[in-house]
C-alpha cells in the first residue's frame, strides 16, 4: 500500500511538473504556445466557450456539462481501477497471513515474501499497478480541465447562480458543498477498508484541504469539484452496489447479533 500511494504520489507530481503550473495565471488563447497548453487546456476551454455561447453565455452551465462529458468519457478507466482495487482488497486477508508467515526481515526471508507474494497475484490475475495506469491517463486530463478553468478569462466575467464565477463563493456555501460531496464520495470509495490507518486519514484530510482551497479559490473550480464529485458517488454506488449492500448487510447482521 505504502508502495502504491509514493507511485501515484509521484506520478502526480510528475505530471504536475510536466503541466506548467507555472503558467496558471496566463490567459489560454488559440495563440498561446506550448504541447500542453495547445493539446491539453486550450482545446478544453475552447470546449467551455463552445457550450457557453450555445447556451447564451451561461458559463457556469457549460463548465457542468463539460465536466459530466469528461466525466462520462473517463468512466471505462474508473471502473477498470474500481475493479483493480476491489481485487486487490479481496486478497488482503491472504497478503497478511503471508506476511506474518514471512516476518523475519532478513534477506532471505524477505526474498521469499515476495516470491510468495507475485505468485498470489498471478493465482487470482491481479495487477497491483494496475490501479496506478487509469489514474495516470486522466490526471493530465482534470488538470487541463482546471487550468482550462482558471485561465479562460470570459469565465471569470460571468456569474452563476448567487455567485460570481471568477470570485470565491461569498457565502461559503459552494466549499462546504465541496467538502461534504468530497467526504462522501471517499466514505463510499473506501468501504471495507475502514481499518486502514492511511485510508482513514485520507478520509479526513482530504475534504478539509478541498474546503480549505475553494474559500479562496474562483467559485468555477468549486463548482467544477462539486459537479465531479455527485458524478463519482453516483457512479460508485452504480459500481460498488453489491459490495455496499453486503457491507449493510454485515452491520445489520452483527447489530442483530
Amino acid at each position: 500500500m505504502k508502495r502504491r500511494i509514493l507511485l501515484i504520489s509521484a506520478l502526480i507530481g510528475l505530471i504536475l511538473l510536466l503541466s506548467g503550473c507555472s503558467q496558471i495565471n496566463d490567459p489560454i488563447t488559440a495563440e498561446s504556445t506550448g504541447f500542453w497548453n495547445k493539446y491539453f487546456v486550450y482545446p478544453l476551454s475552447w470546449l467551455i466557450t463552445y457550450f457557453a455561447e450555445l447556451f447564451g453565455n451561461n458559463y457556469g452551465l457549460a463548465i457542468i456539462i463539460v465536466t459530466l462529458l469528461i466525466r462520462f468519457a473517463l468512466l471505462p478507466l474508473m471502473i477498470k481501477q474500481t475493479k483493480s482495487s476491489k481485487a486487490m482488497q479481496a486478497i488482503q486477508p491472504e497478503l497478511k497471513a503471508l506476511r506474518e508467515k514471512y516476518s523475519s526481515k532478513d534477506q532471505a526471508t524477505q526474498q521469499k515474501l515476495q516470491q510468495e507474494t507475485m505468485q498470489l497475484f498471478q493465482k487470482h490475475g491481479v495487477n497491483p499497478l494496475a490501479g496506478c495506469f487509469p489514474l495516470l491517463i486522466q490526471m493530465p486530463i482534470l488538470i487541463g480541465f482546471y487550468h482550462a478553468i482558471m485561465r479562460t478569462r470570459e469565465i471569470a466575467e460571468h456569474n452563476f447562480l448567487w455567485f460570481d464565477l471568477g470570485e470565491s463563493d461569498p457565502y461559503y456555501i459552494l466549499p462546504l458543498v465541496a467538502g461534504i460531496t468530497t467526504f462522501i464520495q471517499q466514505k463510499i470509495t473506501m468501504m471495507g477498508m475502514e481499518n486502514n490507518p492511511q485510508m482513514a486519514m485520507m478520509l479526513w484530510l482530504m475534504p478539509i484541504m478541498i474546503v480549505v482551497f475553494a474559500i479562496s479559490f474562483p467559485a468555477a473550480l468549486s463548482l467544477y469539484w462539486v459537479v465531479g464529485n455527485i458524478f463519482m458517488i453516483v457512479q460508485t454506488i452504480l459500481i460498488k452496489g453489491p459490495d455496499i449492500r453486503a457491507a449493510r448487510s454485515g452491520d445489520a447482521g452483527g447489530a442483530k447479533k
